[in-house]
């Protein structure tokens, strides 16, 4: 797997001098960490710290799915530079020690910060997933205490055979659970849309029919808190949909050459005032899109930081054996991406025109005072314990 890294790597990043990084003597180093690996689990970290070493948000080891599947019960996010509780699975253990609205200081031993949250998620969410997680927490009322979670686990078949209907049909519940509960969704408020877009993963039949909604109110709010990113042609489409014009997303740089990326205007496009909600969450092409609303000065931008994710990757699927085999795969940046004014996204993000936090308390109390702000901004009074129910979150089956 580490020597497959090297190749996948030195063959498709889009940096031919690898931002001066001595590719060869790195994989030296690391085959001979390879060598003194006690298991398996340190192996995996091994390979994926060989990666880290380009410090690149889209190169990553995607590593062979585990015998066991590991739910903690609970998500946290970054709001500006602390973390909080912000979802909890009922019947789980986590409901029954953890709550909405806790700020987590550490987490098995990590500060969680902005520095280094998507290295938390990516190492306990991923590589190396727990049965028991320890969280130092504070309540919103100052309240600090130390908890142990264990893990919802389930147990996954050790060898899957594709070919037989009960794996397969397995596979795509599976799909289909988790493409539910991020799809799209649209509340009509008065003369106001209110979008809330999960992911980047809309056909251009989809955007148009979102947009043809839209376009029957004064306001679009368009929801992008939580969003990591997607596909290019879902973001053309997006563009498409907002702007009356042509409009330039990026230069697209990679190892031979740039070349800009333009989404063409085409049909009806909504018009009305739009209004864009990004979080420290909100990643990749929810940045692009983001960025360009200000660019352009088609609308504002308000919420939190964004997270500063933004390349572009293709995912290297790899195997290794013969009758049995075992999948993994390599998420390799092929391309950088400039934007209009000649800035790039990557660990910088961007900064919204009107910066707008919830605390603890009012995560703990459901409110959302920054989808309440948006609506006053499009001149409809929307509370914030309204507006903290409009997209309730929904939590795919294990």
């Amino acid at each position: 797997m580490l020597r497959t890294a090297y190749d996948d790597v030195k063959k498709y990043y889009y940096d031919p001098g690898l931002h001066g990084l001595d590719w060869d003597a790195r994989f030296r180093e690391y085959s001979a960490m390879i060598g003194r690996a006690h298991n398996m689990d340190n192996g995996l970290s091994v390979i994926a710290a060989f990666l880290y070493g380009l410090k690149d948000s889209h190169t990553y080891f995607v590593p062979p799915a585990r015998a066991d599947r590991f739910d903690s019960g609970y998500r946290f996010a970054l709001v500006g530079d602390a973390c909080f509780i912000t979802q909890i699975r009922p019947n789980t253990d986590a409901a029954t020690k953890l709550h909405i609205g806790d700020q987590v200081l550490q987490l098995d031993g990590f500060n969680v910060n902005r520095e280094n949250i998507q290295d938390v998620q990516y190492f306990l969410k991923i590589l190396t997933p727990r049965a028991t997680e320890q969280l130092d927490v504070r309540s919103p009322a100052g309240e600090q205490r130390r908890v142990s979670v264990n893990s919802e686990i389930k147990a996954n078949r050790q060898i899957s055979d594709s070919t037989t209907h009960m794996d397969y049909w397995d596979t795509v519940r599976r799909i289909e659970d988790e493409s539910h509960a991020t799809r799209s969704r649209m509340v009509q408020h008065e003369d106001t849309a209110i979008w809330k877009l999960q992911y980047f993963n809309l056909d251009i039949d989809e955007v148009r029919r979102n947009i043809n909604i839209a376009r029957k109110h004064k306001t679009l709010i368009l929801d992008l808190r939580g969003n990591p990113g997607g596909a290019i042609d879902s973001l053309k489409s997006m563009v498409s949909g907002l702007f009356d014009h042509d409009v330039k997303l990026y230069d697209r740089a990679d190892r031979k050459e740039s070349k800009p990326v333009i989404a063409r205007h085409s049909g009806k496009p909504y018009q009305g005032k739009l209004i864009v909600l990004v979080d420290a969450a909100s990643g990749s092409c929810a940045e692009l899109l983001a960025r360009i609303v200000q660019i352009e000065r088609r609308g504002s931008v308000i919420g939190d930081k964004t997270a500063g994710t933004v390349m572009e990757s293709i995912i290297y699927r790899e195997s290794q054996g013969n009758r049995t085999r075992i999948f993994y795969g390599f998420s390799v940046t092929d391309a950088n991406l400039i934007m209009s004014d000649g800035k790039s996204l990557e660990k910088t993000g961007v900064v919204p025109d009107e910066v707008l936090l919830p605390t603890g308390a009012d995560l703990a109390a459901g409110r959302d005072p920054v989808l309440a702000r948006a609506a006053e901004l499009a001149g409809i009074k929307l509370d914030t314990i309204a507006a903290g129910k409009m997209f309730p979150y929904e939590w795919a089956p294990l």
